[in-house]
């Protein structure tokens, strides 16, 4: 794909009066759900220490079951949040609160057999087994919170280190089923919305609400704009050793306003690659009807992509990602790509304003890592843009401030652009730390699993 003329882009990435509006929203749920408990309480609840620790452990119920559909929101694609911070910052949002969304319903659970235990003067075990079997939709409460178990388990970085993408991904879709299961226990048993119908219609406009922008967002509209846009393979090209592109044809792309450095969901019409879908960084500038993502063979599904025939149809999600040109207010970009980080750089460069000074650090272990060196260089006669090849350990370039000032001079009056390994962007953020540039003016990818 050679460089062409700029497409039109989204407005408005980067602005946060969306987020701060979807916050305020958010926080006046959470206002309603403690008063939905407040409101359906009378003197009883409190009186003695069995009865308030009941009524605490159904708080923490309701809270924690807002605390998930909140997560669940958070990785929506809600275009006009997403626009706003940015999908790898609303990850960290979703990974932050979903501990506290466990924490919230393990401790119902264990308060709830606590102090139905002590009013019935049995163990905590034999109430639990009792209410699963005397109560509606216990059995399937039980199964929705063993899931969600799961889920919190594998969100640890140690722990998504063990396993493939695949597995990751169908852990994680499953907690859609577990909140869907939780709902029905909570209003057939829960006193604050028996005989309350106004606190039973609220909870279920949330469940609802959650659920409609998931469906239009995560499914309906992707599926409408794959099919308009017709995006198939065009072809596959191996960039370097595991390393390959996959050039897709469509029709009408400037329509989806993507910009270089961000990134899309996709799903290949092929055995194998249909059921999950994988986030791949654009690694040209989008044309009107081309797009181009690079994949390293990580060992599971992308170890695949060499594979993908011709005229295979893309199903898609996308753009997101506030990882662009355009939020750049310096005249000095500094790029700086570790392995396949390279991949959104290489697009990002397509689009940087060529009335401003760039240089772009590249390093990798070994010279066989490099790809797209010829379009690189290409590019930077083109424009001027100075292309720094670093090859060896992080012994041998520590990416410091002070060696990164070598190559740049003028690194502390820059903006910075990084992408790769997450150790390789906590390095940078810390160099241009030390240099005195402040966070605003560091923008970063990381390649992690995205949620789903």
């Amino acid at each position: 794909m050679s460089q062409t003329q700029r497409l039109p882009h989204r407005k408005g990435i980067g602005l946060r009066y969306n987020a701060d509006w979807a916050a305020i929203l958010l926080g006046v749920g959470l206002g309603l759900t403690v008063a939905l408990e407040i409101e359906s309480m009378s003197a009883s609840d409190w009186n003695g220490v069995y009865p308030t620790i009941t009524s605490v452990s159904r708080l923490a119920a309701l809270v924690g079951s807002y605390f998930s559909l909140v997560g669940l929101v958070l990785v929506a694609r809600i275009p006009w949040i997403e626009k706003s911070v940015g999908h790898d910052r609303l990850v960290r949002w979703h990974r932050k609160l979903g501990p506290w969304s466990l924490y919230l319903i393990f401790f119902h659970v264990l308060l709830v057999g606590l102090g139905y235990a002590g009013g019935d003067r049995v163990s905590t075990i034999v109430e639990l087994w009792r209410m699963t079997i005397k109560y509606p939709w216990m059995i399937e409460a039980d199964i929705a919170f063993v899931l969600m178990i799961a889920a919190g388990i594998t969100s640890y970085k140690k722990a998504r280190a063990k396993m493939s993408y695949e597995t990751w991904w169908t852990i994680h879709t499953m907690t859609y089923g577990a909140i869907a299961l939780g709902f029905m226990h909570q209003v057939l048993t829960g006193p604050m919305f028996i005989g309350h119908p106004l606190n039973k219609y609220f909870w279920l406009s949330l469940y609802v609400g959650s659920g409609a922008v998931i469906v239009m967002w995560r499914i309906l509209i992707p599926l409408w704009r794959s099919l308009s846009h017709d995006l198939k393979v065009d072809h596959v090209k191996v960039e370097g050793p595991g390393i390959v592109s996959i050039v897709m044809r469509g029709r009408g792309l400037e329509k989806l306003r993507a910009q270089g450095g961000q990134f899309f969901s996709w799903r290949f019409f092929q055995r194998g690659h249909l059921l999950v879908a994988h986030p791949y960084s654009l690694s040209a500038a989008p044309q009107k009807n081309y797009l181009r993502v690079t994949v390293k063979d990580l060992g599971d599904h992308s170890s695949d992509v060499i594979n993908l025939k011709p005229g295979t149809r893309v199903f898609f999600e996308g753009p997101y990602g506030t990882f662009v040109a355009g939020k750049a207010s310096r005249g000095h970009i500094v790029l700086v790509g570790g392995g396949v980080g390279i991949t959104p750089l290489r697009a990002l460069l397509d689009e940087v304003d060529h009335t401003k000074e760039v240089d772009l650090l590249y390093r990798v272990s070994s010279e066989e890592e490099l790809i797209f060196r010829e379009e690189l260089d290409a590019m930077a006669a083109i424009r001027g843009a100075r292309i720094h090849y670093l090859v060896g350990s992080r012994k041998v370039h520590p990416m410091t401030a002070q060696y990164i000032m070598k190559y740049v001079p003028a690194f502390a009056d820059s903006e910075v652009y990084v992408c790769g390994p997450t150790p390789l962007v906590e390095r940078i953020f810390q160099s241009a730390k030390d240099a005195g540039i402040p966070k605003s003016r560091v923008h970063s990818e990381e390649f992690e699993f995205h949620a789903v």
